[in-house]
């Protein structure tokens, strides 16, 4: 039974989470906070966490950076919020998913299904490293490097890197990654993936890496050689 940590304010969104999960089958512990989520991550490891932003106290963006030390479980964000800015902080702090608030809870069930559908894919990969010029990138470690310098990447960065890696010069709508890297199908935010490209580009710069990733104009992306 996979268990998921529920950390929210709002008492009737932690309660409709928590039925809904329940109801799935999953072990859930509610949170009204993030006070106690680290000490409680001591005691029981969860196996995801469905986290809100804007909390009194500490916030979803300070709690995530916090886990991330020490862990690289699953955390997918829900917010009333939606202003980029904070869908950047979350995917630059290394959350897999990130859903505005109101939600429909099928979506969220539908979002953490598929992220354990592709960890368990990810896990029963045989090792396999590739190399494209100065870029190495190791399936089984997932960790990726240009010469001797290691990219540091969060989860997401990381996921589109090497699905890009696998299929290097091929290129691909925004949609098409979405589906791939997120694992549903594409419903009209392609602001993750252009988000995404950023902060690779700028990393794969930062190590001065021969490998680039191209936009093919008026279609999408392509990892370069």
């Amino acid at each position: 039974m996979k268990h998921i940590f529920i950390v929210d304010d709002e008492k009737h969104i932690r309660d409709l989470i928590g039925k809904y999960l329940t109801k799935e089958g999953y072990k859930t512990t509610i949170f009204s906070n993030g006070s106690n989520v680290l000490s409680e991550m001591k005691r029981q490891r969860p196996d995801l966490i469905v986290l809100d932003i804007m909390m009194p106290g500490i916030s979803g963006l300070d709690l995530c950076k916090e886990i991330r030390k020490e862990s690289e479980l699953p955390i997918i964000f829900v917010s009333a919020k939606d202003e980029e800015i904070d869908r950047i902080l979350g995917l630059e702090l290394g959350a897999d998913d990130y859903l505005s608030k109101p939600f429909s809870p099928r979506e969220l069930l539908i979002r953490i299904k598929n992220i354990f559908k592709r960890i368990e894919k990810q896990e029963s990969v045989k090792s396999e490293v590739i190399t494209i010029k100065d870029m190495e990138i190791d399936f089984s470690r997932r960790f990726v490097s240009c010469g001797d310098i290691e990219v540091k990447l969060t989860s997401k960065e990381y996921d589109l890197l090497s699905y890009l890696g696998r299929n290097h010069n091929m290129p691909f709508k925004r949609e098409q990654l979405i589906e791939n890297i997120w694992g549903y199908d594409y419903i009209g935010d392609d602001r993750m993936i252009d988000d995404l490209i950023k902060r690779l580009r700028k990393k794969l710069k930062d190590v001065n890496s021969e490998v680039s990733i191209e936009t093919v104009w008026g279609y999408g992306y392509r990892l370069d050689e």
